[in-house]
């Protein structure tokens, strides 16, 4: 039964330090969500992305509650999921901070939903949002894919808190 501190009675809490070393031994892909607002293009780093559903298509991501740019995204209705390869960590590390114009001398197109596309990445996944939910301290959100596309390329890997990429 859990109690009203969201863990098993009898069970010590999970201790937030730990919890992100284990976790970090499960290597990630690295996205950038982008999204058109009436002030520009916004944008932000996330590495919470997966497939969800093949019918419908579907995918999922997990953006921070405290994101500043998640909100601009969800009033947008619309997202675009870009897949970086292994040669984008400076566009990665640019997009996963605060406060800085993410798209200086970032080229881009516009995707079937109206999201940014940003130019060179692995692929594009255009979606429209279906759903989002508050989960612990993130948001626990559902895409609806309306367009994709991907190219060649070896993707952008985060593991143990570190960029890499895959070897085959």
């Amino acid at each position: 039964m859990a109690s009203e501190q969201g863990h098993t009675s009898g069970i010590d809490p999970i201790d937030p330090s730990h919890y992100r070393s284990v976790l970090g031994h499960f290597a990630t892909g690295v996205t950038i969500v982008t999204a058109m607002t009436p002030s520009g293009p916004v944008g932000f780093t996330c590495q919470s992305f997966s497939a969800l559903s093949l019918d419908p298509p579907l995918i999922w991501i997990a953006p921070g509650a405290t994101s500043s740019t998640w909100p601009l995204i969800a009033d947008a209705n619309a997202f675009t999921v870009n897949v970086l390869g292994s040669d984008h960590e400076p566009l990665a590390r640019a997009f996963g901070q605060s406060g800085a114009d993410k798209f200086a001398g970032v080229g881009y197109d516009l995707g079937i939903s109206g999201a940014p596309r940003l130019h060179g990445v692995l692929a594009h996944i255009d979606c429209t949002l279906q759903s989002a939910t508050q989960a612990g301290d993130h948001f626990s959100v559902v895409g609806a894919v309306v367009g994709l596309s991907a190219s060649n390329g070896t993707p952008l890997l985060f593991f143990r808190g570190g960029f890499g990429e895959f070897s085959q």
